[in-house]
């Protein structure tokens, strides 16, 4: 993979006031999971931590979800269990990021002697 390119995963749910997301670091442990609850999530969760975008899609800025966000929504403030209702209720998205390109540094091709 070249420098800086990536995936990012995620798991999306459309709530009532507000986006929710989850991210996701397997993929393929996630969609098995779907089907076997059997699985930990710990196996494919980047973090046991809520995001919300403000009503901005997949994307926008993230923020934490408060626990009154999270009883609002899914009417639990254990964040582990809105988890689990948005992994279940979400929709995957993936986002791919370009790699870097160009010159990587300006200032040291002056410096250069040759």
């Amino acid at each position: 993979m070249t420098r800086g390119e990536s995936t990012q995963s995620k798991v999306h749910y459309k709530g009532k006031q507000e986006d929710f997301l989850v991210f996701v670091d397997d993929v393929d442990t996630y969609k098995k999971w779907q089907s076997d609850k059997s699985i930990p999530p710990a196996h494919f969760i980047s973090t046991f931590n809520v995001f919300l975008t403000h009503r901005q899609g997949a994307q926008g800025t993230f923020d934490s979800a408060s626990k009154m966000e999270l009883a609002a929504e899914f009417d639990t403030e254990n964040t582990d269990e809105a988890i689990l209702k948005i992994l279940e209720q979400g929709s995957m998205q993936n986002m791919e990021m370009p790699s870097r390109q160009g010159v990587t540094n300006d200032s040291m091709s002056s410096m250069r002697v040759k």
